[in-house]
């Protein structure tokens, strides 16, 4: 193994042999060795925590399932970033991998060490200087972030909004028949005690989570008057997620982009209405976006996500780039989606500059300064800079990371509460004036829609 250290310009080579445990590494002759007894045996430890604890057990099973898979295959993408492994060919199916793990476990327990031992080729190096250079570019893409935090004002708070209304709210769960599922849908409904039925908002959430993070803002909603509805997307939920890691389903497949808006739309034939907004978070924010109109395609996926040196690229990439096979076929618009609010979009990649012309619904973009996981730029900034003359917007939290901005059930409804009250307030005011419009003026008001904890700027 080779360990290629950043500044340094040099490299320490061990003989994996050396690496079974701290005294045989003390006693060894490579340079690493002669690093471990300059510290007294640190680095041993160290690397015997990193290299020699066991692997979940259910690796293989987990790996049977992902081999061949588009997401699978962008994340060792991502991976070969950070090092490589001398005559091992370019696999990206992970069959090579998978054959590694089956003879490495093949005596015992599965380790990192029995791992490396078992791949082809004469060496491993695991590049220090390309990781720490794919860490400056991710710092790269939130500078102009933090710059439009420097110039502008927090918006101001309204205990208005951001109280719980008048109404008491109560909580059940129903089925929701969809022809594209196998068994119904499962949805969450959190609705005022007494309120006008046509006045719903429906609700996705992201990859591997579950309605569950988005009852605070549902109990919000709903305490003004909302009927809101949380379905559970099955093949990219929670559910699904641990499905995986005990080896019994595959990932997410690239069908997930059509079937997500579909699940949306089956819940809004259940609900009878004609009118909705639609807010999601993550995955469940580029639903939303597609619902309004955003046609996907795999003109710019085709063009960058095979460029692992593109200054713009992001973990966000990894979801977006395994949906290729299915973005061209994923444009689902539904007219009864009135507005959207999409919360750390990935969509760069997805959507073409321009979709925002074909949209029908008016759309509320927010992301987080922090989001190491849907950067700030390139994934939200620059695409609705370029669709603001249409009226859609765009709002930026000091301090919001990817997870920060949901609110699971019990709380008060998260940093975002009162913005999402205003936007779904004035979308269902404006009525058929929600849809966008060359010089729209815009949904949101200009205050009263802030938080006490977060500061929230609208991006001019």
């Amino acid at each position: 193994m080779v360990l290629e250290l950043p500044l340094l310009e040099l490299g320490f080579t061990v003989s994996l042999r050396e690496l079974e445990n701290p005294q045989t590494l003390r006693q060894g002759q490579s340079d690493l060795a002669e690093l471990d007894r300059a510290s007294d045996g640190a680095v041993g430890r160290q690397l015997k925590n990193i290299l020699n604890t066991p692997l979940p057990l259910q690796t293989g099973a987990v790996l049977d399932q992902v081999v061949g898979t588009p997401l699978l295959e962008q994340v060792l993408l991502a991976v070969t970033t950070l090092g490589r492994v001398d005559a091992l060919p370019q696999d990206l199916s992970g069959a090579d991998l998978s054959r590694a793990v089956a003879e490495a476990s093949a005596a015992g327990e599965l380790t990192l060490l029995s791992f490396l031992r078992a791949l082809p080729g004469e060496s491993v190096t695991v590049d220090l200087p390309q990781a720490a250079g794919a860490l400056q570019r991710m710092m790269g893409q939130r500078r102009q972030a933090e710059a439009l935090l420097e110039t502008a004002s927090a918006v101001p708070v309204s205990a208005q909004l951001l109280q719980p209304g008048a109404f008491s709210v109560r909580r059940s769960e129903m089925g929701v028949p969809a022809a594209h599922r196998a068994e119904p849908l499962e949805v969450v409904v959190i609705e005022p005690e007494r309120q006008d039925r046509d006045r719903v908002v429906v609700i996705s959430h992201g990859l591997w989570d579950s309605p569950d993070s988005f009852e605070g803002w549902a109990s919000h909603l709903a305490s003004h008057g909302y009927r809101v509805l949380l379905p559970r997307h099955p093949g990219s939920d929670s559910s699904q997620q641990k499905a995986m890691l005990s080896g019994k389903l595959p990932p997410p497949t690239p069908d997930e982009l059509r079937y997500r808006p579909l699940d949306v739309t089956a819940v809004i034939d259940a609900a009878g209405v004609t009118e909705v907004v639609v807010i999601g978070h993550s995955w469940g924010a580029t639903t939303a976006l597609q619902l309004a109109g955003s046609q996907p395609s795999s003109n710019r996926l085709r063009q960058r996500c095979l460029d692992l040196n593109d200054p713009e690229r992001n973990l966000s990439w990894v979801l977006q780039c395994s949906f290729l096979e299915a973005a061209d076929r994923a444009g689902l618009a539904d007219p009864r989606v009135r507005a959207v609010v999409a919360v750390s979009p990935p969509m760069s990649l997805l959507f073409d500059y321009g979709a925002a012309q074909t949209m029908q619904a008016r759309a509320l973009m927010v992301t987080g300064s922090r989001d190491w996981v849907v950067s700030p730029d390139p994934e939200a900034l620059t695409p609705t800079v370029a669709a603001r003359t249409q009226g859609h917007q765009l709002v930026l939290v000091d301090g919001g990371d990817h997870f920060n901005l949901r609110a699971p059930a019990g709380g008060d409804g998260g940093v975002l509460r009162s913005l999402l009250l205003a936007w779904t307030d004035a979308a269902f005011a404006a009525g058929v004036q929600a849809a966008p419009a060359l010089d729209a003026p815009p949904l949101l008001p200009p205050s009263g829609w802030g938080n006490d904890q977060m500061s929230l700027v609208l991006v001019p």
